[in-house]
């Protein structure tokens, strides 16, 4: 049921299902069947306050309140005169709206907005909830109970495994142990046995993210490649799977050029279908010009490593910052 006073929700932290799951828990208050007339979605980046004013205090249809959320508006939005204005309406939010503020990133603990919110919550008239990666034995009581919530069983040894193959990410924990569950089926139990032949050791599953984000551009790509040589990956590997990524890459773009789909160019170049379609997309962040940039560039560090020219590891953050377009 909702509260009779206007209600601000605050949820922040690197845990990522658990915030997801928190806000499905504040939408589930919306009758389904009014949810899209009395919810909304904003982009903090974009925000304005009035278009924030505007959503708030638009009257609910057929319920006591609406719900509005906005993602990364403490990230994005600049100290000055539009953070003081937002900060004076959170202030009046009518008893009509409930609020939902979510932050994917750290927070700057000294924002205003943070520091009044932070104050209000002592009040009880905010709910304020930072969603921290779980360890050791909580970690492992919480992934019992998500095999609980398959009817299996993860025995000791195997969350242990599940942890040391995937590190403490709940999301990924959380798909593994359904997978895992599938795979014994219900009243199952699962084994160390089971972790150890169904899912992959999570570094290879770092690198394949890493994969990913050096083909989106982003410019997370960059520590993740520091984080895998720190883990122990080897970095001539490391340049063979970007050497193959780019192979891939060129030939997907060849096929867009072409106006191929994505299944079509899957069985002409023999790859998964899932592989050509997530490369189509990635494809999108280069020009022809600066895909071939990139795959000279790849080949060109091959050579050089192999025949003594260059130093595998800072060639490869080289061109990881080049191709990302990040700043020494």
């Amino acid at each position: 049921m909702y509260v009779e006073l206007f209600m601000i929700y605050l949820l922040h932290g690197p845990d990522e299902l658990s915030r997801s799951e928190a806000l499905a828990a504040i939408k589930a208050q919306i009758p389904p069947d009014l949810a899209d007339l009395n919810l909304s979605v904003l982009d903090g980046k974009k925000l304005k306050v009035d278009a924030l004013v505007g959503a708030c205090e638009a009257f609910p249809f057929i319920a006591e309140k609406r719900l509005v959320v906005v993602n990364d508006l403490l990230k994005h939005q600049k100290a000055g005169a539009e953070r003081d204005q937002t900060r004076a309406f959170l202030e009046k939010i009518p008893a009509t709206c409930d609020l939902v503020l979510i932050e994917n990133e750290e927070i700057d603990k000294r924002n205003a907005i943070f520091t009044w919110l932070k104050k209000q919550a002592e009040k009880k008239q905010v709910t304020l909830r930072e969603f921290l990666p779980r360890e050791g034995a909580e970690l492992q009581r919480w992934l019992a109970e998500r095999a609980r919530q398959f009817d299996t069983t993860l025995e000791p040894r195997a969350g242990a495994k599940l942890v040391e193959y995937i590190g403490p990410n709940s999301r990924a924990l959380a798909n593994e142990v359904q997978k895992l569950s599938s795979y014994v089926g219900r009243g199952g139990k699962i084994s160390a046995d089971a972790v150890e032949k169904m899912v992959a050791d999570g570094q290879e599953q770092n690198l394949f993210a890493f994969i990913d984000e050096l083909s989106s551009k982003r410019p997370s790509a960059l520590p993740s490649l520091r984080r895998l040589i720190e883990d122990g990956q080897a970095a001539q590997y490391i340049l063979f799977m970007v050497a193959r990524q780019a192979r891939v890459l060129l030939n997907i773009k060849d096929a867009a050029n072409r106006r191929l789909r994505p299944d079509d160019a899957a069985a002409q170049l023999k790859m998964q279908p899932f592989v050509a379609r997530k490369a189509m997309d990635q494809v999108r962040n280069f020009t022809d010009a600066e895909l071939l940039v990139f795959h000279d560039r790849v080949l060109e560090l091959d050579h050089a490593s192999k025949t003594g020219r260059a130093e595998v590891e800072a060639g490869l953050e080289l061109l990881v910052a080049e191709t990302c377009r990040l700043q020494g």
